[in-house]
């Protein structure tokens, strides 16, 4: 079941969200560079361990898949003046290196309020089963 978000704030993290998804999709690395900070770190684990990349390691690494669908469901929301803290679940499944992967993820985005705009400028993925992945099931 999605959570239902009633505020104007919850309102403004669903759109950034789908902002930074839809710009996944559409490989828009234009895009992206306007939604991620300067300063921004993506911090997760994946198939080969825990890693860390910067803005550039991430920009890069996002043009060399190819996104095939994303669903994502906003799970939280704080919102403070110039900070806001967004928990999604997403289920994405990609391309890459001519082989498929399906994963479902718990993302926990700061967004910042900087240079007169909302830019993320941390993101942390923590896999989550696909059987307790509730994307998609909205």
């Amino acid at each position: 079941m999605r959570l239902a978000i009633a505020t104007n704030h919850g309102e403004l993290v669903d759109s950034l969200e789908r902002e930074w998804r839809d710009a996944l999709c559409a490989k828009d690395i234009d895009r992206l560079r306007t939604l991620v900070h300067p300063k921004f770190t993506v911090i997760g684990t994946g198939a080969a361990g825990p890693f860390t990349l910067g803005r550039d390691e991430y920009l890069e690494a996002i043009q060399k898949r190819d996104p095939l669908g994303i669903e994502i469901e906003i799970k939280d929301a704080l919102v403070l003046d110039k900070v806001i803290v967004g928990t999604v679940e997403a289920r994405w499944k990609v391309s890459y290196l001519n082989q498929t992967f399906d994963d479902c993820v718990l993302v926990t985005d700061v967004w910042v309020f900087d240079d007169e705009r909302w830019r993320v400028v941390r993101r942390h993925l923590s896999p989550v089963p696909p059987a307790n992945c509730a994307a998609g099931k909205h």
